[in-house]
């Protein structure tokens, strides 16, 4: 049996949990909070220094190490993230990651289904799912009502107010609610909770039915080099700037 050691972002958690009890892998999971894609070196500098304590042996999310059941490899749950992952690297595993802008090509299965479905709508898109509605104040009347509280608290009524409308212009840019849904999970609250999203934002909805195969296979260890970037100890990561997202680099 394959052992890997996965270092990934909460979001995944409910997928990865599916395919790890059913897997063919010993899979040993990490999950770092999602608020930190907000502050891309800070999670470079939190994922670096987790994989250097499982390098030393020293990581306390790890089970015991023991030499004859170490690692095949460490395995990143995350996308390029606005680059948060370059410059990652492992002194002693093999590091893989999946080809992917984000988490949203991990969800729907594939990078080219992603950049289909994305161009067809020429953007505009707030991906939901489970995970993301979990973990994150998405756009909805709870944020508005929660940030509401908060900023009256703080500034008093009228201020918030005007921090409210700062605070949520950047929503102007999108226009649809996209759920990605898979069809193992029971999605039921979480799709009926992003069509009230959609109503209350006047939002356009859709469905997307998404596909575990990626992630399957990323933690099979079936790495073909069209969808996984496989790097050697010493190795790092970097990006691409083409359709194959990341690159190995010495």
């Amino acid at each position: 049996m394959k052992r890997f050691k996965l270092i990934a972002c909460k979001v995944l958690y409910r997928e990865i949990c599916l395919l790890s009890a059913n897997g063919e892998s010993h899979i040993d999971v990490t999950y770092l909070q999602q608020g930190l894609h907000d502050q891309p070196d800070l999670l470079r500098t939190v994922l670096q220094d987790e994989i250097d304590r499982i390098d030393a042996g020293e990581d306390l999310y790890s089970c015991s190490p023991i030499k004859s059941l170490d690692f095949d490899a460490i395995l990143l749950g995350y996308g390029l993230c606005s680059n948060a992952i370059c410059g990652i690297s492992s002194k002693k595993y093999k590091i893989v990651v999946p080809r992917a802008h984000d988490c949203i090509t991990l969800f729907l299965g594939s990078k080219e289904e992603y950049k289909t479905y994305f161009d067809s709508r020429n953007g505009g898109i707030f991906w939901y799912t489970s995970g993301w509605i979990d973990n994150v104040l998405m756009p909805s009347k709870e944020r508005r009502d929660i940030l509401t509280k908060r900023y009256t608290e703080q500034f008093g009524e009228d201020s918030a107010a005007y921090l409210i409308e700062t605070a949520q212009s950047w929503d102007q840019q999108y226009n649809m609610c996209a759920f990605v849904d898979w069809a193992a999970l029971n999605n039921s609250y979480y799709i009926e909770y992003t069509k009230r999203c959609a109503a209350y934002l006047d939002w356009d909805f859709d469905l997307l039915a998404g596909s575990p195969e990626l992630l399957q296979d990323f933690l099979r260890g079936n790495w073909d080099g069209d969808r996984f970037l496989v790097l050697e100890p010493g190795q790092s990561i970097g990006p691409s700037y083409g359709d194959d997202i990341v690159c190995g680099k010495n």
